[in-house]
């Protein structure tokens, strides 16, 4: 069973709020992330944490050595992504984040940013925090 990680399980790790060992034990249990995860969870540490650059560099490299290699965004995903976007009516981020999902082969999305318990192919929407 492999899990992918939303952005969301990211950025709690780095916070001191109830979620924060949750999201911690979590990225220690591994999964799939994407490129996107990383620009989004860099993007935040910038923007809502006031992390300097240097800090956001190492909070990344741990990141990615504590899960799988990352995986990359194309025209195939976007394709997939806009497909998903108009058959589930999510947003356009969230659908690239579930055809990466699909194109790992994970079974499980850990997030709370969608339905949990909702499936999407073998994809089952799981929010880690519940």
């Amino acid at each position: 069973m492999t899990a992918f990680l939303d952005t969301n399980v990211l950025i709690y790790a780095q916070g001191g709020e109830d979620k924060s060992e949750v999201a911690r034990q979590t990225i220690l249990a591994g999964g799939v992330i994407s490129v996107q995860v990383l620009n989004e969870f860099a993007a935040v540490l910038r923007r809502k944490f006031g992390f300097e650059w240097e800090v956001i560099a190492d909070a990344v490299a741990d990141v990615r050595a504590a899960l799988d290699p990352v995986r990359s965004i194309d025209v195939a995903t976007h394709v997939e992504a806009l497909s998903i976007a108009r058959s589930h009516g999510f947003s356009l981020y969230d659908s690239l984040i579930v055809a990466s999902a699909l194109e790992a082969g994970c079974d499980r999305l850990l997030t709370e940013d969608l339905q949990a318990g909702q499936r999407i192919g073998g994809l089952i929407v799981v929010n880690p925090f519940a």
